[in-house]
């Protein structure tokens, strides 16, 4: 092989491509609630020669030769989880967290097996039971949520649901619910109707290895994750379980459902391990709470209507009927303004998914770049000022870009740099 030119000089198309991405992280806010920064660390051995080593199998009991060196990468990974969630077992191969899902469910359930997960609409996951994924497919899936009223998780109607529908499999977790969720509460509902239990923390696992909220590991048998979003990590997959489960899922993840691991991700997830036990990161963790409380209860002023009130984590739902907003419309107006965040299908919402009538507003990224709550208070009222406005005024949206990259430059993000 010759020697490779820089990437500029060999792609200078893909090049440029990053060189944007760049630009644009670094000069817009990111309020997209599974989305954080990586470090240069993370990074950087994401970015290393691991990526060119075929590691088929596990650490020591691998089918190629010359894996010592991933298998350190691997074994260090391993370590470090078990030290930060206090788990019996860890695998750290699953390539995202509908992977690390998919090997607990086909590790014990066969197809036709009935689960219980949180409805989407009220802010589930896919693979939770969704008619579309793998999971409503294979499964057969019910589902429960949120009190009309009160917004938060309704414990007795899961209760009655679960005692109804005698699931083989409970799922707890969700992508867009804002409120602490009681792990402690689930496995007596699986214990009661002979279940087992599977608590996906893949947003909240930073704010559970910082214990800034309840963790699920001495209560559920499986416990999923991705490795970014709150923990910071390379994007990839996580599963925790008790030793009892160990075999299973290990076979399940490799042969069962995936082939060689990224090694080069595992490394990576190794290092936002490392990072993870730091106080820097328990205390962005902690921030990242309390930026969310903060904003969510400036926009209850501001007459915004949130999703159960408020927030006890990093996101929170704002349902937008009473502005007569849509949510890809309020998503796309705050773009132009340089402010990123996600439309968001709102519990019992009367509109479709793809035009549905909320927001999502998360706070790891800001939280991550050292903003705190006087910033996240600014950035709610230049969100008020957009929508408000809407599209009778275009100056606004150049006049909030500016303050947003003035914003931006005094909380810079770590980047590599390629030459």
């Amino acid at each position: 092989m010759k020697v490779m030119k820089t990437l500029k000089e060999f792609d200078p198309e893909i090049w440029q491509a990053i060189q944007d991405e760049n630009n644009k992280q670094q000069n817009t806010i990111d309020l997209i609630a599974a989305e954080n920064l990586s470090s240069c660390a993370v990074q950087e051995a994401q970015g290393s020669s691991m990526t060119n080593k075929y590691a088929e199998g596990y650490a020591d009991r691998r089918w190629y030769a010359g894996c010592k060196n991933v298998d350190d990468a691997e074994k260090i990974a391993i370590a470090r989880a078990k030290e930060i969630f206090k788990a019996e077992h860890v695998n750290v191969q699953p390539h995202a967290g509908s992977q690390a899902n998919m090997a607990v469910l086909f590790s014990v359930l066969k197809a036709g097996d009935k689960i219980l997960g949180m409805d989407l609409s009220h802010g589930g996951h896919l693979t939770h039971g969704f008619t579309k994924n793998f999971s409503g497919i294979t499964y057969k899936a019910s589902h429960y949520g949120i009190n009309r009223g009160t917004g938060y998780i309704d414990y007795d109607e899961l209760k009655k649901i679960a005692e109804r529908e005698r699931p083989n499999l409970i799922i707890a977790g969700a992508s867009a619910y804002s409120r602490i969720i009681n792990f402690s509460e689930f496995r007596k509902i699986a214990d009661a109707v002979g279940a087992l239990f599977l608590a996906d923390i893949a947003h909240i696992a930073g704010l559970v290895a910082a214990g800034v909220h309840p963790s699920p590991v001495p209560y559920a048998d499986f416990v999923t994750s991705t490795t970014h979003k709150t923990l910071r990590g390379p994007r990839g997959g996580l599963i925790l379980c008790k030793n009892e489960y160990a075999k299973k899922i290990d076979s399940m993840v490799f042969p069962g459902i995936q082939g060689g691991p990224l090694m080069h991700v595992i490394a990576a997830k190794a290092v936002g391990f490392k990072e993870v036990m730091t106080q820097e990161f328990k205390d962005c963790q902690k921030q990242t709470v309390l930026n969310a409380k903060a904003m969510a209860q400036e926009f209850v002023k501001k007459d915004y209507t949130i999703v159960s009130g408020g927030s006890d984590n990093h996101l929170f739902l704002i349902d937008l009927r009473n502005k007569n907003i849509p949510g890809i419309k309020a998503q796309n107006l705050l773009e132009k303004a340089g402010i990123i965040l996600n439309r968001n299908i709102i519990p019992f919402d009367d509109k479709s998914a793809f035009e549905p009538s909320g927001i999502r507003i998360g706070t790891p990224t800001v939280s991550s770049r050292g903003m705190k709550e006087s910033e996240v208070i600014k950035i709610a009222g230049w969100i008020d000022l957009v929508l408000s406005t809407g599209e009778e005024d275009e100056s606004i949206f150049d006049k909030i870009k500016k303050e947003v990259k003035n914003l931006c430059s005094k909380f810079p993000i770590p980047l590599l740099h390629y030459s």
